[in-house]
C-alpha cells in the first residue's frame, strides 16, 4: 500500500482516505486494534505515523486505545482511533471519559453488520449508539457521515479543527461499503502543526504557570451538576451552529427520501429513476447525524411532502426524521435492510412506487 505523497488526484479506499486525511490535519497519535471491516485503516497509519514522525501503537484491546486517544489528547495531541462495531462497543467507556473532561479526539467507526459479533458485511445500526452517545452520563458526540471517498478525507481533514473548537470527540460514521470501496481523491495539503500543541487547557507541565486540571470527576455536592449544565448549553449552541447537510431535487418534491453513507448514494438513484417516471421525488443527506438538521425536512413538511427513510438497520434515524417533524402530520415511511443486506436501487424505487400512491 503507497503512502499517499501527492495532492493530484488518487485512487484509494475509504479507510485510507480516512487515515490519510488525519495524517494530513496533523495527527501524530493513533492507536488502534484490529477488526474487520476497517484494518486497511490501522495498516496504513502503521507505516504512515513514522513518515511523518508521529506514533502508532496497536493497543491489547479496543479500551486500551481508546485510554490511549484519552493520554495524548490530554496533552495536546491530536489523536486518532478507529474500529468496527463490536470494536466500537468496547470504546464507549472511553468516549464517555473523552466528553466528560472536554477533550478533542477524533473516531472513525466503519459499520458492520450485527447485533453481537454479527458479520463482516455492510450495516448501519450503530447510528443509536453514535448519537445517543453511546457509554453512560449525558453527553454527546459530534458525528459525522461521508458518502463518498472525498467526502471521508475532508471530514478527516477538518475534523480535529471541529474537536478542537468545541473540545468534543468527533466520530466518522461510515460502513464497510464505503471503507472498502476505491475512488478517486485530490487530498488536501498537509498542515503544519505541532505534534502537541500547548492549549489553554493542555496538560504540558506547569512550570512557570499555574496548573491545569483534565477530569471528568466531580465529587463536591453540586459540582456535577454545574458541569453537566456546562455541557449542555455547549451541546445546545451546537445544535444551532453545526447541523450540515445536502439537498438534491427537494425544491418540487412531493416525497423527500431521508438517507445517509451508503444508503444515500443508492437513494439517490433511485430518486433519479423516480423523476425519470414521473414522480416527484428528492433527497435529503444528512452530513452531520448529531447535530441532525431538521430544517430541510421542517421546510418540506410545510411544502406538503411526504418522507421515505432509507437506511441499513430496522430503522434507527427514522426516530430523528419523526422528532424533527413533531407536530407537523406528514407521514414517514421506511425503505431498510439489516444483518448485512444492502438496499438496491429497485427496492428503493419500488418503495418510493408504493409511497407515492399512498
Amino acid at each position: 500500500m503507497a503512502p499517499v505523497t501527492t495532492e493530484e488526484k488518487v485512487l484509494i479506499t475509504g479507510n485510507v482516505a480516512a487515515a490519510e486525511g488525519g495524517v494530513r490535519a496533523g495527527c501524530r497519535f493513533y492507536f488502534g486494534y484490529p477488526i474487520t471491516p476497517q484494518n486497511d485503516l490501522p495498516e496504513y497509519m502503521s507505516w504512515r505515523m513514522p513518515e511523518v514522525g508521529g506514533t502508532f501503537i496497536q493497543a491489547e484491546s479496543e479500551l486500551a486505545a481508546i485510554a490511549l486517544v484519552h493520554g495524548a489528547a490530554a496533552a495536546g495531541g491530536r489523536a486518532m482511533t478507529s474500529s468496527s462495531s463490536p470494536g466500537m462497543s468496547l470504546k464507549q467507556e472511553g468516549l464517555s471519559y473523552l466528553a466528560g473532561s472536554e477533550l478533542p479526539a477524533v473516531i472513525v467507526n466503519v459499520q458492520r453488520g450485527g447485533p453481537g459479533l454479527g458479520d463482516v458485511r455492510c450495516g448501519q445500526a450503530d447510528y443509536f449508539q453514535a448519537t445517543r452517545g453511546g457509554g453512560h452520563g449525558d453527553y454527546r458526540l459530534i458525528v459525522l457521515t461521508p458518502h463518498t471517498v472525498q467526502e471521508t478525507f475532508d471530514m478527516a481533514y477538518g475534523a480535529f479543527d471541529l474537536a478542537e473548537k468545541w473540545r468534543c470527540p468527533v466520530m466518522i460514521l461510515s460502513d464497510q461499503q464505503l471503507g472498502q470501496m476505491m475512488e478517486p481523491v485530490v487530498p488536501a495539503p498537509m498542515q503544519n502543526i505541532p505534534a502537541v500543541q500547548d492549549h489553554p487547557w493542555a496538560l504540558s507541565g506547569a512550570e512557570g504557570r499555574p496548573a491545569r486540571i483534565v477530569k471528568s470527576f466531580y465529587w463536591r455536592q453540586g459540582e456535577l451538576e454545574e458541569f453537566n449544565k456546562h455541557l449542555r448549553e455547549k451541546y445546545l449552541r451546537m445544535e444551532k451552529e453545526l447541523p450540515q447537510w445536502e439537498e438534491d431535487r427537494t425544491a418540487d418534491a412531493r416525497l423527500v427520501l431521508v438517507a445517509y453513507g451508503t444508503s444515500a448514494r443508492i437513494a439517490r438513484e433511485a430518486v433519479t429513476e423516480a423523476r425519470q417516471a414521473g414522480i416527484k421525488a428528492g433527497l435529503v443527506r444528512p452530513v452531520t447525524v448529531w447535530p441532525f438538521p431538521a430544517a430541510p425536512l421542517v421546510a418540506a413538511a410545510k411544502r406538503g411532502a411526504k418522507f421515505l427513510v432509507v437506511e441499513m438497520s430496522w430503522g434507527q434515524m427514522i426516530e430523528d426524521v419523526k422528532l424533527s417533524l413533531y407536530g407537523t402530520p406528514r407521514p414517514v415511511d421506511l425503505c431498510w435492510r439489516a444483518g448485512g443486506g444492502v438496499p438496491t436501487v429497485t427496492e428503493v424505487f419500488e418503495k418510493i412506487k408504493q409511497v407515492a400512491k399512498g
